[in-house]
């Protein structure tokens, strides 16, 4: 499986989108300080997450959520109470 995911930072409340093939293995390396682009943002947790078969359908979804501004507002609204958390 491999997986596109949303994290939130709990110090600037910033959203993070990546993907990934490991989502445990990775959620860590974040948490961790091991990823340069959220390593000065933890700590961090997890509050979305979509699971595909094709690596390809993962990239393709983060891709459009980063770039398509409308495509991230529209899953925002979808999962509003879990962002708040």
């Amino acid at each position: 499986m491999f997986y596109t995911y949303i994290l939130k930072s709990l110090k600037d409340s910033k959203l993070y989108i990546g993907s990934t093939k490991d989502l445990k293995a990775r959620f860590l390396l974040h948490n961790n300080g091991k990823v340069f682009s959220t390593k000065y943002r933890r700590p961090l947790k997890l509050v979305y997450y979509e699971a595909y078969f094709a690596e390809y359908d993962a990239r393709h979804r983060e891709h459009n959520l980063k770039l398509r501004s409308r495509a991230l507002a529209q899953l925002k609204k979808r999962i509003e109470k879990s962002i708040e958390l």
